[in-house]
């Protein structure tokens, strides 16, 4: 598939992890230099090299690979990339950075969520990144890429080794997942269909307000999401962000003691996101919001079983 041009000098890769419009990487392209911003599961690597040769760029003309957090649908195929371009360095937060330098710990804790059957299934061989390939990125820090300037927004609340990535030039914050999933699919007339991802193991509600709210503090003019793509109409999707982990959260507290909780806190966030899809006008039935929604669901419901075990 080629890459999808959309605004700004930026391409939308679908990375097709776990399925077609689920996930991205994007590529920034200005003045003959590129970056990516975030890599998807190491068997996308064929998919952003495509990317490249269907645009004219060489592997030497990459500058960055902007990694937003190391979860491995975010980061899994970077070091794999960061092989092929021989000028690139991986950006990474100071909490995320050791990890992909030594990806033991995440292999190991990827496993203990997916099983190891499926782990190789969707993520392949994770290959680590040789140190000196690494920026430590901090809060505040800038990289230029051609005529366009990043400055990078610790954002904790998904994760605690997140950052988002501020095009200053073009008000675009490529966001990562501290701004939520917005499929396509859901998309009506009243726009784009927005839910946080509370997946485990670092979710914290606080953090995750206050990212939500010093990202729009920047006023950007887009959000874009790895899942799924540049997201505008920003203060009613902010909005609902806020009001979904205030759910969440409260769907978690109420079915803490349960000894099905897991079970009860999917069914009532199906059922929570179902009626908000209702509101936006989306017509897909029962059997398609299931298919989209409920690998989210699970993962979330994940996260907010370990939220509840450390509130």
């Amino acid at each position: 598939m080629s890459p999808v041009p959309v605004g700004n000098g930026v391409y939308r890769i679908d990375t097709e992890y776990l399925r077609p419009g689920l996930a991205a990487s994007h590529l920034v392209v200005d003045e003959g230099h590129a970056a990516f911003v975030d890599t998807g599961a190491a068997p996308a690597h064929p998919r952003l090299m495509h990317a490249l040769a269907r645009l004219r760029l060489e592997p030497e003309q990459v500058d960055y690979v902007f990694l937003t957090h190391v979860h491995l649908d975010h980061a899994g195929g970077a070091g794999q990339l960061i092989r092929a371009l021989p000028r690139a360095r991986a950006v990474l937060h100071p909490r995320g950075a050791p990890h992909m330098i030594d990806p033991a710990k995440l292999i190991a804790g990827t496993v203990a969520v997916y099983g190891e059957a499926m782990y190789r299934e969707l993520y392949g061989e994770i290959v680590p990144i040789d140190a000196g390939r690494v920026v430590v990125a901090g809060d505040g820090d800038r990289f230029v890429l051609g005529s366009r300037t990043f400055e990078l927004i610790d954002s904790p609340g998904h994760a605690r080794h997140h950052y988002c990535a501020h095009d200053l030039d073009h008000d675009d914050v490529f966001s990562g997942d501290t701004f939520g999933i917005s499929y396509r699919e859901f998309d009506t007339a009243a726009g784009a269909f927005i839910f946080p991802t509370t997946t485990p193991v670092q979710f914290d509600p606080v953090a995750l307000h206050s990212s939500i709210d010093r990202l729009m503090a920047r006023r950007p003019r887009r959000m874009v999401l790895t899942h799924f793509g540049p997201v505008v109409d920003l203060e009613r999707l902010s909005g609902d962000l806020h009001g979904d982990i205030d759910e969440f959260v409260r769907i978690a507290r109420r079915h803490a003691a349960a000894e099905d909780r897991g079970d009860r806190i999917a069914a009532d966030m199906f059922a929570h996101l179902s009626s908000r899809l209702d509101a936006h006008g989306y017509a897909g039935d029962d059997a398609r919001r299931h298919e989209l929604l409920d690998p989210d669901v699970r993962l979330n419901t994940q996260g907010l079983e370990v939220w509840l075990e450390r509130a």
